[in-house]
C-alpha cells in the first residue's frame, strides 16, 4: 500500500504531492493516495499543502485552513468523545444488525479488507494506526492497486468495499461538517468513486 507496505519500493507520503506528481504512473493512483492522506488526522503538511494550493486539483480552493480548527473538527466528526457522527470505518456501515443504526467496529467487513491486504502482501505501517477498514486505508489500497495497473482487481475491491459504504459515510460528513475542507473532501471523494 502506498506509504504502508513492506514492499521495497516505498514512496513519499501522498500529502506531500499533488495529483500531477511524477511519483505515480497513473493519475487515479495519485488521486486515491492524496485523498487517503487527506482523510487522516490533519498535520502541518496537510495545512501547508492546502495553503500553497497543492491540493486545489483534488479538493478545490477551500480557502485558508487552521490546523487547530481542522484537528478539532476531525476529532468531532471521526473520533468522538461520545460516538462520532461520522465514523470512518466500513464495518460500522455494513455490519450492524439494524439497517437504521450504525454497527460495531472491527466486524466482518474489517476482516474481509484484511484478507485483501494479505493477498497482496501489504499491511498498515506503524505511523498509521487506523483500523484496516478506515476510509483512508481503503483509499490507500485503491491507490496501490491503481498504481500496479490491476484495474480488474481495483474494480472488484471497490465493488466489495468502498462502493458498498463510502457514499453513506460521505453523506454523513457533508451533513455534519462545519469546515469547508471536509465538505469539499467528501464531494471530491464521492466524485472519484463515481468514476
Amino acid at each position: 500500500m502506498t506509504g504502508q507496505t513492506d514492499a521495497p519500493a516505498k514512496r513519499e507520503r501522498a500529502s506531500e504531492r499533488s495529483t500531477d506528481s511524477d511519483g505515480f504512473r497513473s493519475d487515479a493512483a495519485a488521486t486515491y493516495a492524496v485523498l487517503a492522506e487527506c482523510w487522516r488526522e490533519p498535520t502541518e503538511q496537510l495545512v501547508e499543502a492546502v495553503e500553497t494550493g497543492e491540493l486545489v486539483p483534488v479538493v478545490g480552493d477551500v480557502g485558508s485552513v487552521d490546523l487547530r480548527r481542522l484537528s478539532a473538527e476531525y476529532t468531532r466528526l471521526f473520533i468522538g468523545p461520545e460516538g462520532p457522527p461520522c465514523p470512518p470505518y466500513e464495518s460500522v456501515y455494513r455490519d450492524g444488525d439494524d439497517p437504521d443504526e450504525l454497527g460495531p467496529v472491527k466486524g466482518p467487513a474489517t476482516m474481509a479488507v484484511v484478507r485483501w491486504y494479505r493477498e497482496f502482501g501489504v499491511q498498515p505501517a506503524a505511523d498509521h494506526p487506523d483500523l484496516p477498514d478506515h476510509i483512508a486505508t481503503e483509499l490507500e489500497f485503491a491507490a496501490y492497486l491503481a498504481e500496479a495497473g490491476l484495474d480488474e482487481r481495483l474494480a472488484q475491491f471497490r465493488a466489495e468495499h468502498l462502493d458498498a459504504w463510502a457514499d453513506e459515510f460521505l453523506g454523513h460528513v457533508e451533513a455534519e461538517t462545519r469546515e469547508a475542507f471536509y465538505a469539499s473532501l467528501a464531494a471530491t471523494t464521492r466524485e472519484m468513486l463515481g468514476q
